[in-house]
């Protein structure tokens, strides 16, 4: 899976997040905050981690989530800890 894989498969995870998410979704970029930009709160974040982990056969484990603040932060994170099925 390549970035824009992973970027788009995020995406989709994220629109589930929000009521309008075809609008945020729009102008979501890897430099979009996740809070500012996306609003996402602390029940979204718990979803995406959730979410990202079945996905991407990823674990969070002693992860700090403030760590996160764009979407090329998750995606980073995604690329160096994901696990080939």
């Amino acid at each position: 899976m390549d970035r824009k894989q992973i970027f788009d498969k995020l995406k989709e995870i994220l629109s589930f997040s929000f009521s309008d998410s075809s609008e945020i979704l729009d102008k979501c970029s890897e430099s979009s905050n996740l809070i500012t930009d996306l609003g996402l709160n602390s029940v979204g974040m718990l979803f995406m981690v959730i979410s990202i982990e079945e996905a991407f056969s990823v674990s969070f484990e002693n992860v700090n989530f403030s760590s996160f603040v764009t979407v090329k932060d998750v995606i980073d994170y995604i690329e160096k800890n994901r696990r080939e099925e």
